[in-house]
């Protein structure tokens, strides 16, 4: 938890707000910013691992979210996923639904160039950041928005640009690969991509062989 509460609240933590976005219903709908971003490619259909993708402004469109240019912790909550492939977790990675290019976004990178961590110093001069967005490697989804406006995991997998649907996760698919999808310890049976990204929910996917133990709840 030392390692979150370093890059969630030194890199994302602005002063006038926090470590959060604004969503539709907090801006009002998408209008002009979400007209500017482009378009975005189709989800991957690739086997893991999965960067985090190019264009994280025009993902968080797609996903019928609205980028803002500072972040807000009026509503502010945190779940948490885990990916197994065959027993081995897969790195979600830092900086989803943040342009790491603008001048006010601070990175950190490790070995290889890996970005793991990023965040505000500042409010930026174009929208940067989606109200859903990961800060580091730990697995924690951030939805933070000026009022109440619960996300899904579908929302987050068309940020990160992962296929996400009944029968497939990125290049895995049933019955060829078995997939289960794990929402506080309980097989999760319904539409995966409506999982409301709750606060203190913990989400596992697990593809293929399953690990020894399979996450219960959200990590202390």
């Amino acid at each position: 938890m030392a390692l979150r509460a370093t890059l969630v609240c030194v890199l994302g933590g602005l002063a006038l707000a926090g470590c959060g976005g604004g969503s539709k219903s907090s801006s009002g709908g998408s209008g002009d910013v979400c007209a500017n971003q482009g378009d975005v490619a189709a989800p991957r259909t690739i086997k893991a691992p999965w960067p985090a993708p190019d264009n994280p402004m025009a993902l968080t469109c797609a996903a019928g979210l609205v980028p803002e240019k500072a972040e807000f912790l009026q509503y502010h909550v945190h779940a948490h996923l885990d990916v197994y492939v065959n027993g081995r977790p897969v790195i979600v990675p830092a900086g989803i639904g943040i342009d790491l290019e603008n001048p006010a976004v601070q990175s950190d990178t490790g070995p290889n160039n890996t970005v793991i961590g990023a965040g505000l110093t500042q409010e930026c001069d174009a929208p940067c950041i989606s109200p859903l967005h990961t800060h580091d490697l730990s697995g924690l989804l951030h939805t933070e928005t000026k009022r109440p406006s619960p996300n899904q995991l579908g929302q987050f997998f068309t940020q990160w640009a992962v296929r996400l649907d009944a029968n497939c996760v990125g290049g895995y698919c049933k019955p060829a690969t078995p997939i289960k999808i794990y929402v506080d310890g309980k097989v999760e049976t319904g539409d995966r991509t409506q999982i409301e990204l709750a606060d203190m929910r913990e989400i596992a996917i697990v593809i293929g062989t399953p690990p020894a133990t399979i996450p219960q709840e959200f990590p202390r």
